[in-house]
Protein backbone atom coordinates (compact mmCIF):
# COMPACT_ATOMS: atom_id res chain seq x y z
CA UNK A 1 0.00 0.00 0.00
CA UNK A 2 1.07 3.63 -0.27
CA UNK A 3 1.76 3.75 3.47
CA UNK A 4 3.93 0.60 3.43
CA UNK A 5 1.27 -1.77 4.79
CA UNK A 6 0.29 -4.95 2.92
CA UNK A 7 -3.21 -5.90 1.72
CA UNK A 8 -4.53 -8.77 -0.38
CA UNK A 9 -6.71 -7.94 -3.38
CA UNK A 10 -8.68 -10.78 -4.94
CA UNK A 11 -9.36 -11.14 -8.65
CA UNK A 12 -10.94 -13.65 -10.97
CA UNK A 13 -8.87 -14.95 -13.87
CA UNK A 14 -10.52 -16.19 -17.03
CA UNK A 15 -9.18 -17.18 -20.45
CA UNK A 16 -8.64 -14.42 -22.96
CA UNK A 17 -11.21 -13.64 -25.62
CA UNK A 18 -10.29 -13.35 -29.28
CA UNK A 19 -12.24 -10.98 -31.56
CA UNK A 20 -11.48 -10.79 -35.28
CA UNK A 21 -12.35 -8.30 -38.02
CA UNK A 22 -11.79 -10.34 -41.20
CA UNK A 23 -11.73 -8.63 -44.59
CA UNK A 24 -12.18 -9.93 -48.12
CA UNK A 25 -11.55 -7.26 -50.72
CA UNK A 26 -13.42 -4.15 -49.54
CA UNK A 27 -15.84 -6.14 -47.35
CA UNK A 28 -15.80 -6.86 -43.62
CA UNK A 29 -17.20 -10.10 -42.26
CA UNK A 30 -19.28 -10.37 -39.11
CA UNK A 31 -20.91 -13.30 -37.39
CA UNK A 32 -24.66 -13.49 -36.94
CA UNK A 33 -24.56 -15.90 -34.05
CA UNK A 34 -26.80 -17.74 -31.65
CA UNK A 35 -25.73 -19.69 -28.57
CA UNK A 36 -27.81 -21.44 -25.90
CA UNK A 37 -27.08 -18.67 -23.35
CA UNK A 38 -27.53 -15.63 -25.58
CA UNK A 39 -30.00 -14.51 -28.25
CA UNK A 40 -29.19 -14.28 -31.95
CA UNK A 41 -27.07 -11.18 -32.54
CA UNK A 42 -24.31 -9.80 -34.70
CA UNK A 43 -20.81 -10.00 -33.27
CA UNK A 44 -17.18 -10.43 -34.29
CA UNK A 45 -15.85 -13.82 -35.25
CA UNK A 46 -13.76 -15.28 -32.46
CA UNK A 47 -13.99 -16.98 -29.13
CA UNK A 48 -12.10 -18.18 -26.09
CA UNK A 49 -8.32 -18.47 -26.06
CA UNK A 50 -7.30 -22.03 -25.17
CA UNK A 51 -4.87 -22.82 -22.35
CA UNK A 52 -1.25 -22.41 -23.47
CA UNK A 53 -2.29 -20.76 -26.74
CA UNK A 54 -0.98 -17.32 -27.70
CA UNK A 55 -3.56 -14.80 -28.92
CA UNK A 56 -2.60 -14.90 -32.61
CA UNK A 57 -2.67 -18.71 -32.75
CA UNK A 58 -6.10 -18.61 -31.09
CA UNK A 59 -7.33 -16.02 -33.60
CA UNK A 60 -6.20 -18.13 -36.55
CA UNK A 61 -7.86 -21.22 -35.07
CA UNK A 62 -11.14 -19.40 -34.35
CA UNK A 63 -11.33 -17.85 -37.83
CA UNK A 64 -10.85 -21.23 -39.49
CA UNK A 65 -13.30 -23.01 -37.15
CA UNK A 66 -16.07 -20.42 -37.39
CA UNK A 67 -15.76 -19.31 -41.02
CA UNK A 68 -13.38 -21.72 -42.78
CA UNK A 69 -11.09 -18.76 -43.53
CA UNK A 70 -7.35 -18.12 -43.36
CA UNK A 71 -5.27 -14.99 -43.77
CA UNK A 72 -1.58 -14.27 -44.25
CA UNK A 73 -1.99 -10.67 -43.07
CA UNK A 74 -2.81 -10.35 -39.35
CA UNK A 75 -2.46 -7.39 -37.03
CA UNK A 76 -3.37 -6.93 -33.39
CA UNK A 77 -5.44 -3.73 -33.28
CA UNK A 78 -5.93 -3.44 -29.54
CA UNK A 79 -6.00 -5.39 -26.29
CA UNK A 80 -8.81 -4.56 -23.90
CA UNK A 81 -8.79 -5.27 -20.17
CA UNK A 82 -12.37 -4.27 -19.41
CA UNK A 83 -12.74 -5.18 -15.74
CA UNK A 84 -10.57 -4.19 -12.79
CA UNK A 85 -11.46 -7.26 -10.71
CA UNK A 86 -11.19 -9.76 -13.59
CA UNK A 87 -7.94 -10.67 -15.32
CA UNK A 88 -9.53 -11.01 -18.76
CA UNK A 89 -7.74 -9.77 -21.87
CA UNK A 90 -9.81 -9.25 -25.02
CA UNK A 91 -7.67 -9.25 -28.17
CA UNK A 92 -8.99 -7.48 -31.28
CA UNK A 93 -7.30 -8.54 -34.52
CA UNK A 94 -7.75 -7.65 -38.16
CA UNK A 95 -7.27 -10.50 -40.64
CA UNK A 96 -6.87 -8.94 -44.09
CA UNK A 97 -7.51 -10.55 -47.48
CA UNK A 98 -9.01 -13.75 -46.11
CA UNK A 99 -9.49 -16.79 -48.31
CA UNK A 100 -11.90 -19.70 -47.90
CA UNK A 101 -9.96 -22.93 -47.21
CA UNK A 102 -12.55 -25.16 -45.51
CA UNK A 103 -16.09 -25.43 -44.31
CA UNK A 104 -16.73 -24.10 -40.79
CA UNK A 105 -16.32 -26.57 -37.93
CA UNK A 106 -18.68 -25.17 -35.28
CA UNK A 107 -19.01 -26.19 -31.65
CA UNK A 108 -22.29 -27.93 -30.78
CA UNK A 109 -23.48 -24.76 -28.99
CA UNK A 110 -22.93 -22.42 -31.94
CA UNK A 111 -25.08 -21.37 -34.86
CA UNK A 112 -23.12 -18.95 -37.01
CA UNK A 113 -23.85 -17.28 -40.32
CA UNK A 114 -21.05 -15.12 -41.73
CA UNK A 115 -22.30 -11.92 -43.38
CA UNK A 116 -20.42 -9.37 -45.50
CA UNK A 117 -20.65 -5.61 -44.93
CA UNK A 118 -19.17 -2.55 -46.53
CA UNK A 119 -17.22 -0.29 -44.16
CA UNK A 120 -20.03 2.21 -43.45
CA UNK A 121 -22.57 -0.53 -42.69
CA UNK A 122 -20.00 -2.35 -40.53
CA UNK A 123 -19.34 0.79 -38.45
CA UNK A 124 -23.06 1.47 -38.02
CA UNK A 125 -23.87 -2.10 -37.00
CA UNK A 126 -20.80 -2.72 -34.80
CA UNK A 127 -21.35 0.55 -32.93
CA UNK A 128 -25.05 -0.05 -32.34
CA UNK A 129 -26.68 -0.98 -29.05
CA UNK A 130 -27.71 -4.47 -30.18
CA UNK A 131 -24.22 -5.51 -31.32
CA UNK A 132 -22.56 -8.05 -29.04
CA UNK A 133 -19.08 -6.55 -28.67
CA UNK A 134 -18.99 -4.41 -25.53
CA UNK A 135 -15.97 -2.16 -25.24
CA UNK A 136 -15.07 -2.54 -28.89
CA UNK A 137 -18.53 -1.24 -29.85
CA UNK A 138 -17.99 1.72 -27.53
CA UNK A 139 -14.70 2.54 -29.29
CA UNK A 140 -16.32 2.26 -32.71
CA UNK A 141 -19.16 4.53 -31.63
CA UNK A 142 -16.62 7.22 -30.69
CA UNK A 143 -14.57 6.68 -33.87
CA UNK A 144 -17.72 6.94 -35.99
CA UNK A 145 -18.17 10.57 -34.94
CA UNK A 146 -14.60 11.66 -35.67
CA UNK A 147 -13.91 11.75 -39.45
CA UNK A 148 -10.13 11.67 -38.99
CA UNK A 149 -10.19 8.63 -36.65
CA UNK A 150 -12.76 6.92 -38.88
CA UNK A 151 -10.47 7.30 -41.91
CA UNK A 152 -7.48 6.03 -39.88
CA UNK A 153 -9.43 2.98 -38.73
CA UNK A 154 -10.57 2.21 -42.29
CA UNK A 155 -6.99 2.42 -43.56
CA UNK A 156 -5.90 0.05 -40.77
CA UNK A 157 -8.44 -2.55 -41.90
CA UNK A 158 -7.68 -2.27 -45.62
CA UNK A 159 -3.88 -1.77 -45.83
Amino acid sequence: MFDGSVETFEMIKRPGTIQIVPTIGDKILLSQEEQPTKPRSFTFLGGRQEEGEDALTGAKRELKEEAGLESQDWELIKTYNPETKIDWPIFLFVARNCIKVAEPNLDSGERIEVKEFDFADFINLASSEGFFGGHISDDLFRIKHDPKKLAEFKSLLFK
